[in-house]
């Protein structure tokens, strides 16, 4: 409970200042409150570490909360950190994850003893904020195998704590908002981006059919959503990842009553 109080504390006392998009606070009158967890590491180093530090030899580090008495989040986590970089052989479990992959790293090795090459996995989930309805938390991390760079991933749970599911678009959003909001979403996306109104997309980015659209990573904040896209997602991958704030102010005619938006917009 004392890891509860001391972040109520800090989010109460940077309740004037913190901001989520261009030029707008959280409204304080918001009444706060705050699931108890506990911070869990997982880390595997490889054999050859020795004394070696973590940044200079072959780690599997993985840092996320444990909720008290929220099993179905805490499940949510898990899979949602074993999602980041699964693939056909998707580990069941964090720990067995972090296993596998310093194996990976081990059986390069043995391969090719005189290999300096040594593999990353840093992944972590971070609390961004928690008030009476909603949990919101990022899922980030990066990978590296080998080749000419390294993979980094974030994406977003949006916790309803009064029902106990992650929350999505249609369940705070009207029904057949799909068009609506693209259309909203693709007039700020070109603002930001410096484009006409009819500018071709073709040329530096990678959407299907070289037409806007928005994906389905997004965080829900006090007066906004915010989307993002990851690397080679939409650009190439030195331009790393872009966001896209889209406030309540654009969308109110689009958002359902008696949500966990609606704390925000009173």
């Amino acid at each position: 409970m004392k890891q509860a109080y001391l972040l109520l504390l800090g989010t109460a006392l940077a309740l004037g200042g913190c901001n989520f998009g261009p030029g707008k606070s959280v409204k304080a009158h918001i009444n706060l409150d705050t699931l108890a967890y506990t911070y869990k590491t997982i880390k595997e180093r490889a054999a050859d570490c020795g004394n070696k530090p973590d940044t200079g030899c072959s780690v599997a580090k993985i840092n996320y909360p444990i909720f008290t008495g929220q099993a179905v989040l805490n499940d949510t986590v898990s899979a949602r950190l074993l999602d980041l970089f699964g693939g056909e052989k998707r580990p069941t479990n964090l720990q067995q994850w972090a296993k596998d992959f310093i194996a990976s790293y081990e059986s390069v090795k043995k391969q090719d003893p005189r290999t300096v090459m040594f593999f990353t996995l840093d992944s972590h989930v971070k609390i961004i904020r928690q008030d009476s309805s909603l949990t919101t938390l990022e899922v980030s991390g990066y990978n590296f195998q080998g080749g000419a760079h390294g993979s980094s991933i974030t994406t977003f749970i949006n916790w309803n704590t009064k029902t106990n599911k992650d929350i999505k678009l249609n369940d705070v959003l009207t029904q057949g908002y799909g068009g609506k909001l693209t259309a909203i979403a693709d007039t700020i996306f070109r603002k930001e981006e410096k484009l006409g109104p009819t500018a071709t997309l073709a040329n530096d980015y990678f959407f299907k059919d070289d037409k806007f659209a928005l994906n389905e990573n997004y965080s829900i904040t006090p007066i906004g959503i915010k989307f993002l896209y990851n690397q080679y997602e939409i650009k190439p991958y030195a331009a790393g990842q872009t966001t896209l704030f889209i406030p309540y102010a654009k969308i109110k005619s689009l958002l359902k009553p008696n949500t966990v938006i609606t704390q925000y917009i009173k």
